[in-house]
């Protein structure tokens, strides 16, 4: 049986930072207990911070990119009254940090915003340009209910903006009343690519708002996709693909990324996925983990309306992971292995074949790679190895498809310069190895390791076979029967 895994894998930087969320947890209240009110003003910006912070921009952290020194107030332009919100957005150059973004945070205790339904500001930019994210409720204490409006297009006219509210109920005691990211711009290329230029865009009038004329909520789970997959107990289901769209009174239609807080999730089974009990990784994601084996289809409401979109689970039960290594680390250099200090920022996909379904999910803690339909891809990373002290290349493999078995492995030299040139007259080499047929099993561990002088086959990129190994930047992976695969334990060692 063709096993499939789903992950939602991470979303942009400025998204990602935007809508990390803390826990918080929430006391009981005794029947004799007053309920606190708190201020419900919703002004926040008009010529100057209202209720706010003395330091009322909080940024982002410098220590992952974030510019500092581009934020400020303009006494020369404005929308309405005399000074507005200046934003000088760095270049993906500046050494000071390539993006800006932060937040506005409320002085006191926080501020009940249930009677607005709407984030409102006016905005114009010295050129067409595009905000990452624009929302609220990230406070970087416990905020619960972050919300954002992504990639919102500025033109060089004052405009009015609206982020509606997914669920004003929620924000009872909010402190966290503005948020934005941005980055440069590429006139060129709508992907980053390190050539964006920097741009100034100014904001004014930031206010909370009950506009009235917001209306046809659609809230979605897993972008609206009713997904069925197969998975193993200990698999974990992330829910950060959640989006909300509205009508404005215009006619506009726009859509926001609400936090998972907003959200009522259920489940059909909780004995294999219980949907009350959410956690949160490392980097702020929600996800719900399978319990056992059997069926649960996960669905969800927010502020009344079903949300479209639903994820079955078929929970096979126990997964069986790859042998743990058992060689020290100090005859290994690990490339992707639970049980190694591994090298930074590895990529999976560096580069790869359309059809190929990429992966990497959690099972019982430990990673592994899913690489479905493979053709061809390239793992990579931060730099690169030198292999030379090492003898052998370890990798631990899955055949997950019926069919032809055809699995080829390459690494490919960056040479002396250190650089990715291509494998045409530079000094790149590479290299492959064609692991035998009969050492691969359907969906059962087999343990590849190859001898680094047997990689003298020629690759598909020109590649004359015998590499070099001081500077290796990729492991690739080939597969020209277009099977699919599992991938753990990647290292060379000796």
């Amino acid at each position: 049986m063709k096993t499939r895994i789903y992950i939602y894998t991470k979303f942009t930087l400025l998204l990602g930072l935007a809508m990390l969320t803390a826990t918080s947890c929430e006391r009981e209240i005794s029947d004799e207990a007053v309920p606190a009110t708190f201020n419900s003003s919703g002004e926040i910006f008009t010529d100057s911070p209202v209720g706010l912070t003395d330091d009322f921009f909080v940024s982002f952290d410098p220590n992952v990119g974030a510019n500092t020194e581009g934020f400020g107030t303009d006494d020369n332009v404005s929308y309405e009254g005399s000074t507005s919100i200046r934003i000088d957005v760095p270049a993906a150059d500046d050494p000071s940090g390539g993006f800006i973004g932060g937040i506005f945070r409320d002085r006191g205790e926080g501020r009940d915003l249930s009677g607005y339904d709407a984030l409102t500001f006016w905005a114009k930019g010295s050129t067409t340009g595009t905000i990452g994210i624009v929302g609220f409720g990230t406070d970087f204490l416990e905020g619960k209910y972050p919300s954002g409006r992504p990639n919102m297009q500025l033109t060089t006219d004052w405009k009015k903006y609206v982020i509606p509210i997914s669920d004003p109920s929620k924000l009872t005691q909010e402190k966290g009343l503005f948020l934005f990211s941005a980055g440069g711009l590429d006139i060129i290329d709508n992907i980053p690519n390190g050539n964006e230029i920097g741009w100034t865009f100014w904001m004014d009038e930031i206010r909370f708002e009950k506009l009235g004329n917001i209306g046809q909520s659609r809230p979605m789970i897993f972008n609206g996709q009713d997904v069925n997959e197969d998975v193993f107990t200990g698999t974990q289901i992330f829910l950060n693909d959640l989006v909300q769209s509205f009508q404005l009174g215009t006619g506009e239609v726009v859509t926001v990324g609400p936090s998972y807080n907003y959200y009522t999730f259920s489940s059909s089974d909780s004995s294999v996925i219980n949907a009350d009990n959410i956690e949160l990784d490392q980097f702020g994601n929600p996800f719900l983990t399978v319990l056992s084996a059997g069926s649960a289809k996960i669905s969800a409401t927010l502020n009344g309306v079903s949300a479209e979109g639903s994820y079955t689970a078929n929970s096979l039960g126990s997964f069986e992971t790859a042998p743990d290594p058992i060689k020290p680390q100090s005859d290994v250099i690990s490339i992707f292995s639970d049980s190694y200090t591994s090298v930074a920022d590895l990529n999976p996909a560096a580069f790869n074949d359309d059809n190929v379904v990429i992966s990497v999910p959690i099972a019982n803690g430990n990673q592994y790679i899913s690489y479905e339909n493979l053709n061809f891809v390239g793992v990579g990373w931060d730099g690169t190895v030198n292999a030379s002290p090492m003898t052998h290349l370890h990798v631990d493999v899955q055949l997950t498809s019926d069919g032809a078995k055809n699995f080829i492995v390459e690494l490919i030299d960056f040479g002396a310069n250190d650089t990715n040139d291509g494998l045409g007259g530079t000094d790149d080499s590479a290299g492959g190895y064609l692991v035998p047929s009969s050492q691969l099993v359907k969906d059962s561990w087999v343990g590849i390791d190859i001898p680094l002088t047997a990689f003298n086959r020629p690759t598909g990129g020109g590649g004359a076979g015998r590499p070099n190994i001081n500077n290796i930047g990729l492991v690739v992976f080939v597969s020209t029967s277009v099977d699919s695969y599992l991938i753990d334990n990647i290292y060379f060692y000796k």
